[in-house]
């Protein structure tokens, strides 16, 4: 079976009997057109099946309009969102995503930045993965002046910008909640510390103890992948301290409650034999009981800002070096998990 032809502004403007110009200018919802002509045209190129030559466009611009996103995982909550944000920004300023993910992969990550590069994409976002150890892979987008944006998971590179927040802030604060319940013995789950958010929730959550005289005690930082199932493993590993931790802070929220789950299960009271904190505000926090106190983290947020701050320099309205690091709001949440004392909760 022959393909059939594919339908031209030429079939367009002579079904029409007005000038190529004029369709050529309509699909570009120039103003110069009418919009009675404008419907016209549109109203025909739907009934002929017209598809838009983006391929010639983009030959004619140099531009692909699409935006390489690599995240280390999709089956994350906080991940999601901050793809959604990027998607809102993206698709409003007409450009298309190609998302990959890592799966905590540096291997991964290298392969997926040559497939990206290779499609010609206008910009990169990226979130790096647990185990990447240097980020040579993403020189061949800065020799091609490919603007790079890093976010959540960054590296320094003076010709990157990195959106984040203040991951040692959140920490502290968290861990300082903790201590003023009453709490010296706190564990701290964390993921090992290759990325900047657990090198700065480990310095938040020590700096949190240093200012509070509490001397620092290696044996309370448990690094494993902070799933549910490693939050699983922490609680085998806690119920043989002795004495038992007086409460945990967890680097994510799915950590602490696989943690909580087996700690009930084995008799321990939360709060009031362990205190409990996480971080990221994911929607688990506020179904285990007692609901998780957290760090509410912006995702959506950070997703629209690291898409925005992208374009923007596509469009030539900002320098990726001006502006090195974007920092967002965090906020600590305060819930059952963590109330020891009547203080905090009134």
């Amino acid at each position: 079976m022959s393909k059939p032809k594919e339908v031209t502004i030429y079939d367009l403007a002579r079904k029409l009997n007005v000038s190529i110009a004029t369709v050529s200018r309509a699909l570009k919802d120039d103003p110069v057109v009418s919009k009675k002509t404008k419907k016209k045209i549109f109203d025909l190129a739907e009934e002929m099946g017209y598809r838009y030559n983006h391929f010639a466009r983009n030959l004619r611009e140099q531009r692909t309009y699409t935006i390489g996103v690599i995240v280390p995982r999709l089956n994350s909550y906080f991940m999601s969102t901050v793809i959604a944000g990027i998607e809102s920004v993206a698709n409003n300023e007409g450009y298309t995503l190609i998302i990959s993910q890592s799966s905590e992969d540096a291997g991964k990550e290298i392969a997926s930045a040559k497939t990206m590069f290779n499609n010609r994409v206008d910009g990169m976002l990226v979130s790096l993965a647990y185990d990447t150890e240097e980020i040579s892979h993403f020189d061949q987008f800065i020799k091609k002046n490919i603007p790079l944006i890093f976010f959540d998971r960054v590296s320094d590179h003076p010709e990157c910008t990195s959106v984040l927040i203040d991951n040692r802030k959140g920490a502290y604060e968290a861990t300082s909640h903790l201590i003023a319940q009453g709490c010296r013995r706190i564990v701290h789950l964390t993921a090992t510390p290759k990325r900047n958010v657990y090198i700065d929730r480990l310095a938040g959550y020590k700096q949190a103890l240093a200012d509070h005289q509490i001397p620092f005690d290696e044996k309370y930082v448990l690094i494993n992948n902070l799933s549910q199932e490693a939050g699983t493993q922490a609680a085998a590993a806690i119920l043989q301290m002795n004495p038992l931790p007086d409460a945990i802070f967890a680097a994510n929220d799915n950590c602490a409650v696989g943690c909580m789950l087996t700690l009930k299960k084995a008799g321990i009271r939360i709060p009031q034999d362990m205190a409990f904190a996480g971080f990221n505000n994911d929607p688990v926090s506020t179904v285990i009981e007692p609901n998780l106190t957290t760090i509410n983290y912006p995702g959506y947020k950070m997703g629209e800002m690291s898409a925005a701050s992208l374009i923007n320099h596509l469009n030539g309205v900002n320098s990726i070096d001006t502006t090195n690091t974007i920092l967002l709001r965090s906020e600590l949440i305060i819930r059952a998990s963590s109330l020891k004392t009547k203080s905090d909760s009134e």
